[in-house]
């Protein structure tokens, strides 16, 4: 009975004892992740582009880059050694300005024919041929036959004999030629009238109303009405850098590069008369006006001239109407 007593005593102490203790701490962690998790963003968002260069964006192809920074696309593919100007990444770093110290490439001029003349004879040589050819002063110049006898007399075969290439001067032209002969120009309009600002003559690149001005809703230049197939002409002289359709919303669009700080744009174009690299003069007619890659469908020539690559109001520099 006494053992029961004793038992009991002990594990009521012990049930005490345990009841009177204090459970440990739990140390919440869970804030620090989240944290941490917000934090990363900030730490990996895009760097900003260095003063030059541009970072490929969404959308964004190698034309669109050029004209954004008024460069001629192919200085990009040089300046950044792209072999696929179709072949851009997003986030790629482009360099959009000429790098300090490059020289401009220019196209190679290919030189004149070469003449040729014979090679002066010896003294010696030159002596003994003079002695052989020699006649005397009282004679007369006689009229013999071709060598070989075979052949009537005539005055071409005089010529022939005496070393005349009388055949140059009456030979027909060649077909390269001839076509080149038979090829129109592309001709110059003179325009109306002209503007001049920052030392660039400026005139209309078509002659019908304005149906759309400069920052109106999306707009980054003005446009113009017309019908298909009117006349689009060079609003400036410049280069050609740029013809074709690769550019969404543009159509069938020129670019005109008129000198290092301006270019002019031309689209919607339904057909393009002029090349890339084209050498080009105000007033001369470049493309025909159409309604390609337009919303509404109608005929329009969209026009912009930008700055640096900026897009400005084309008429604070074209003519008043």
């Amino acid at each position: 009975m006494n053992r029961r007593l004793c038992a009991l005593s002990v594990s009521s102490l012990l049930l005490a004892a345990c009841a009177g203790t204090r459970p440990a701490p739990v140390e919440d962690r869970t804030s620090a992740p989240a944290v941490a998790a917000t934090a990363a963003p900030a730490a990996t968002a895009a760097p900003a582009a260095r003063a030059g260069f541009h970072i490929v964006s969404k959308g964004e192809t190698l034309y669109s880059i050029a004209l954004e920074h008024g460069q001629d696309w192919r200085d990009l593919v040089i300046w950044n050694r792209i072999e696929n100007p179709n072949l851009i990444r997003i986030g790629q770093e482009l360099r959009v300005a000429q790098p300090e110290g490059a020289v401009e490439i220019r196209p190679i001029v290919t030189p004149g024919a070469v003449e040729s003349r014979p090679l002066e004879p010896a003294p010696q040589q030159a002596a003994a041929a003079a002695a052989t050819t020699a006649e005397p002063a009282n004679s007369t110049v006689l009229k013999r036959e071709p060598r070989g006898g075979v052949e009537a007399y005539s005055e071409e075969a005089l010529a022939r004999m005496k070393g005349a290439p009388l055949a140059a001067a009456t030979a027909a032209p060649t077909p390269a030629a001839a076509a080149a002969a038979t090829t129109p120009a592309v001709p110059v309009v003179a325009p109306e009238s002209s503007r001049s600002e920052d030392g660039i003559e400026w005139s209309w690149p078509a002659q019908g109303r304005i149906i759309g001005r400069f920052g109106e809703g999306s707009g980054k230049g003005v446009d113009v009405s017309g019908k298909l197939g009117d006349p689009v002409l060079a609003a400036a002289g410049g280069r050609v850098v740029y013809a074709g359709e690769a550019m969404r919303g543009y159509g069938k669009l020129v670019i005109i590069k008129h000198d290092n700080t301006y270019l002019s744009a031309y689209a919607h174009n339904s057909r393009i008369l002029v090349q890339e690299r084209d050498t080009v003069k105000r007033g001369q007619r470049i493309a025909e006006l159409g309604d390609t890659d337009t919303e509404a469908g109608k005929p329009r020539l969209h026009f912009e001239i930008r700055r640096q690559g900026k897009p400005v109001d084309p008429l604070k520099y074209l003519p008043p109407r």
